[in-house]
């Protein structure tokens, strides 16, 4: 079966923890909410694995054009059976569902339609239940604590919803408000690791290490939970980023945040699907060049990353300037765990068959006994990073869609290098952002020397773009570390 439709399947594992919307917060009610929840996804994963079992028969005898209508069919009816299922699902494992069906690429269009949903707000919760939650985390009803409240929502997620206010002393704010129950409801789902074992593996993840994968995203995603944590994060990442030319990250409001309540400033602009829609081609670059010179800082600078590409969290101006939102998902590097993972994509990038299989195998990706062909090893390996070993390159949904393919292809010609690689989890959420940042660069079909810019980042090189120039002004006036002409 070819892997775009695994990459479906994977979509309805990955959300069998979404938690249901907010309710009346009583024991009983959650009981029933989290056994209902329960039973959707486990009737989801029945009709998913037998109408999987039907086209594997069919297939055998069939011809090769009768099967490609087979699996195009079975990827129809999975996105639209999962869009259907998670449609009005709430959770912190969603974010990951999203994600992946954003990457999705080079599916079907009446598939690529149905999954589009997931990307869509979610039911928002009463504006009752709204006021509640900020009466109980911040002391008074949001009608007093601010001067103006917004008691509809501005947009509705998968963990909180959030309202437009303005504070006592005139700030137009962002209040991000967490629906009640669900972290109770969260809890109780990432802790049934057995179940979310075996639905992982259910879904045809034969190369990765599912108890590893699910370990690190239970791990990280219960850390959304906590808004303090976010806050924290969020704080972080706006004093770096203070003053940017193009990067922004709203600022916290201290004071008018708390566990469940993460009041922030406010920012205009367009979302992801607006700015396609009405941005110039020049302008367009422009974004997706900010967008890898975000995730490559963070990374490289800082050793930390938001680990959510999600379209989404982002906002963009008609510059080509973008606000970053959401820090509750971020992974933080430590001593040397960034290195190990970067020698081996210096050689990558320098094109070393020989070196990478050394460096994958200092880092713990290859055990030293692997008796694999190094070309076969770095062709597979290098599937990522073909942007990165060309002076130019054209990012495109049929490119991420082509390269996941093959990685994801257990019965394909790379199929003992999948079986003898080891992903440490600490790198599961790196693989969300590398997708997801390719994902958004091929709808924006972003071309540049990403070489270079990677350069910049990797090696201290001299800016290679006017938008590097500015960033290394800007580096400069802060009395930061500034690449060398």
């Amino acid at each position: 079966m070819p892997r775009r439709a695994t990459v479906l399947s994977v979509a309805a594992g990955v959300s069998v923890a979404g938690a249901v919307g907010a309710g009346v917060a009583l024991r009983s009610t959650e009981t029933r909410n989290h056994l209902e929840r329960r039973l959707r996804i486990m009737r989801l994963t029945a009709r998913r694995g037998v109408h999987l079992v039907v086209v594997k028969v069919r297939g055998r005898r069939a011809t090769e054009e009768q099967r490609a209508a087979l699996d195009e069919q079975f990827a129809i009816r999975t996105a639209q059976d999962v869009a259907q299922v998670l449609g009005g699902m709430k959770g912190a494992i969603m974010k990951a569902g999203q994600m992946l069906s954003f990457i999705a690429d080079g599916l079907p269009p009446e598939a690529q339609a149905a999954l589009a949903t997931l990307q869509q707000d979610v039911p928002p919760m009463a504006p009752s239940l709204a006021a509640s939650v900020v009466r109980q985390e911040l002391g008074d009803d949001p009608e007093k604590i601010f001067l103006e409240w917004n008691p509809v929502p501005v947009g509705a997620a998968s963990i909180g919803q959030v309202h437009r206010a303005v504070t006592r002393d005139g700030r137009v704010v962002a209040v991000k408000v967490q629906y009640p129950g669900v972290d109770r409801a969260i809890k109780s789902d990432l802790d049934n690791a057995e179940m979310l074992y075996g639905l992982f593996a259910s879904f045809a993840l034969k190369n990765l290490d599912v108890k590893a994968l699910v370990d690190e995203l239970r791990d990280r995603m219960a850390d959304e939970l906590d808004y303090r944590l976010e806050a924290k994060l969020q704080g972080e990442f706006a004093e770096r980023y203070a003053g940017h030319p193009f990067i922004h990250i709203p600022g916290v409001v201290a004071e008018l945040s708390s566990q469940r309540v993460l009041t922030s400033e406010w920012v205009d602009g367009l979302r992801f699907d607006e700015f396609v829609e009405k941005a110039d081609d020049a302008i367009k670059q422009k974004a997706a060049e900010v967008l890898f010179r975000f995730a490559q800082g963070a990374i490289q600078h800082h050793h930390v990353f938001n680990g959510d590409p999600h379209p989404g969290n982002y906002i963009f101006h008609e510059d080509g300037s973008i606000t970053f939102l959401d820090f509750g998902l971020v992974k933080r590097w430590g001593p040397g765990e960034l290195e190990s993972l970067t020698d081996a994509l210096d050689r990558i990038i320098d094109h070393d068959p020989e070196g990478t299989v050394e460096a994958a195998v200092r880092a713990g990706f290859l055990a030293s006994d692997h008796g694999l062909d190094p070309q076969l090893v770095f062709d597979y390996v290098s599937l990522p990073y073909g942007p990165f070993m060309v002076e130019s390159f054209t990012y495109t949904r049929d490119w991420t869609s082509k390269a996941l393919t093959k990685l994801l292809d257990v019965q394909g010609v790379y199929v003992d290098v999948i079986h003898s690689l080891n992903m440490p989890a600490s790198y599961v959420i790196l693989d969300r952002v590398v997708w997801g940042i390719s994902a958004l660069l091929g709808r924006l079909h972003a071309t540049n020397n990403w070489r270079a810019l990677l350069a910049e980042y990797r090696k201290g090189a001299p800016p290679s773009t006017e938008l590097g120039r500015i960033e290394a002004d800007w580096r400069r006036d802060r009395g930061l570390a500034v690449p060398t002409a």
